[in-house]
């Protein structure tokens, strides 16, 4: 297949030998292409649940003509050779809790205002619901939309936890997997543009978009997702009670 336009040579070299392993591993159903907007930067925003789910919601991406640029966190630029990986296809590094967490969105506008898809998982971590639901996602992501006007592309994804269990390192890949990926349409938050950024108008954001990725979970399940969504502070707080 063409190399999507905005691939580096870096990007293009690691497709070539990362997407014919997740070819040969799983059985992909990719739905939602027309919601991939054409042209313009663009947010495209997926659920998380297993370290293995980074490879898939890429390649859904590559295989339709996206390069995009994925906020990781910062700790896996210091791992040998994945590092240098990321670093070398423009990967946004994440700085959490630390002075140089705003050189993320700084990075992460600047490429949105270049035309670039910014790849974000706004859980920011695997996803501490039983059932592997979404969970509450954190703000970043509606700050981030709501400063640059980009279009937030909702995408779920489910199959990925079968290759690679949630905390497991016992790699499935055979028999294949099936993989299903979904996108839906632009998360509606032009209403909140105009408003300050204070918590209640970046929960409200947030929540719209989570809500968008569950229940186009929900269509792949088949299955409705909990009335309450889990809250990792909220299970924190109730775990140390």
């Amino acid at each position: 297949m063409r190399a999507p336009q905005r691939s580096n040579r870096a990007y293009r070299n690691v497709a070539r030998v990362i997407r014919p392993l997740l070819l040969a591993i799983t059985r992909r159903e990719w739905r939602g292409v027309e919601n991939l907007p054409a042209t313009g930067g663009y947010i495209a925003a997926a659920n998380h649940m297993t370290n293995f789910d980074p490879l898939t919601f890429a390649h859904f991406l590559y295989d339709n003509g996206v390069a995009p640029k994925i906020l990781a966190k910062s700790s896996l630029f210091t791992i040998p050779v994945v590092g240098r990986i990321l670093a070398a296809t423009g990967q946004i590094p994440v700085h959490r809790n630390t002075v140089q967490a705003g050189q993320s969105l700084d990075a992460a506008v600047a490429a949105l205002a270049e035309g670039e898809c910014v790849a974000v998982f706004p859980e920011g971590t695997l996803t501490g619901d039983p059932d592997l639901w979404p969970m509450v996602g954190k703000t970043g992501i509606a700050r981030l939309a709501l400063t640059t006007r980009a279009p937030v592309i909702p995408i779920a994804q489910w199959g990925p936890q079968d290759v690679l269990g949630r905390y497991s390192k016992v790699f499935r890949p055979i028999p294949p997997k099936r993989v299903t990926v979904v996108a839906g349409p632009p998360v509606v938050l032009d209403d909140l543009y105009d408003l300050p950024l204070d918590t209640a108008t970046l929960r409200e954001a947030t929540g719209r978009v989570m809500a968008a990725i569950t229940a186009l979970l929900e269509e792949i399940r088949d299955e409705k997702a909990p009335a309450e969504t889990f809250d990792p502070r909220r299970a924190r707080q109730e775990g140390g009670a």
